[in-house]
């Protein structure tokens, strides 16, 4: 029994996990580049920085602890403006980031890749730029890709097709170009498909599960088919015209040839 008292009481003792330098870092870096108008991150201090978590508790509206380190960031509908910070990638320990539905502006981060345990990226309903980085495979335990709704451009990445743990996808109403890689867009044994909504809204976007693209102009035949009836028509009307004017001619001569008759004498 005494034993049992002696083990507690030196667990009681032990000091919860130490503040992590790359957390402050990263969240340091974070709002600075983010831009508040609504000042609804005014909690979000330099001192709190320095000791954002104790154990499963947070100190930070929008965060989320594990053993004192930051395991998910969801500032959502914030109205937050500004961009993402490249230093978001010093939260090593970061499984869920979450800034749907703001104002965000920029690109995505390359530096995104070293967040080697994320697992949930939605940074969708904003207005982010630029292509959408093939340096996000590298995020091996990513789960779910949420870019809808943002001003994204360029092609997809063919290589996000090979995370394997990818569920769920969305890059619709972007302004994305050219054709969707069949690692994405027909998936193959039992990984997770993806339907066309996933991919609609992009008007430069192509390939299956989106349907066929509507033909912009008119096709060959009809080109030939127009010229074609171009050209008899116009013969038709050529021809009518040539007719018309012989039939005129034809007449005058008539008229004339009764009017001289009328003067030449009789023999």
């Amino acid at each position: 029994m005494g034993l049992l008292i002696l083990l507690l009481l030196t667990c009681a003792s032990l000091p919860l996990a130490a503040p992590d330098p790359n957390d402050e870092a990263c969240l340091t870096q974070l709002s600075q580049t983010l831009k508040d108008p609504l000042n609804n991150l005014r909690n979000w201090t330099k001192s709190t920085f320095a000791n954002p978590c104790s154990g499963f508790t947070s100190y930070l509206p929008g965060a989320t602890c594990n053993n004192g380190r930051i395991y998910k960031l969801s500032l959502t509908s914030l109205s937050l403006q500004g961009s993402i910070s490249p230093f978001l990638s010093n939260c090593t320990n970061l499984q869920s980031l979450d800034l749907s539905s703001n104002s965000i502006s920029g690109p995505i981060p390359q530096d995104l890749q070293y967040l080697v345990n994320l697992a949930v990226l939605n940074l969708s309903s904003n207005r982010l730029q630029g292509e959408i980085p093939q340096q996000l495979t590298l995020c091996a335990y990513l789960n779910v890709i949420d870019l809808h709704d943002n001003l994204f451009t360029g092609q997809i990445p063919p290589e996000l097709g090979l995370l394997a743990r990818l569920s769920a996808f969305d890059v619709s109403n972007n302004k994305l170009s050219g054709p969707i890689p069949a690692s994405l867009g027909n998936r193959s044994g039992n990984l997770p498909r993806f339907n066309a909504t996933s991919f609609q809204g992009n008007k430069g976007l192509y390939g299956y599960p989106l349907p066929p693209m509507k033909s912009k102009g008119l096709s060959v035949l009809a080109i030939v088919g127009i010229g074609l009836g171009s050209g008899l028509a116009s013969l038709v009307i050529s021809f009518t015209g040539v007719c018309i004017w012989l039939k005129i001619t034809e007449e005058k001569m008539a008229t004339e040839e009764g009017k001289m008759s009328q003067f030449m004498p009789d023999y």
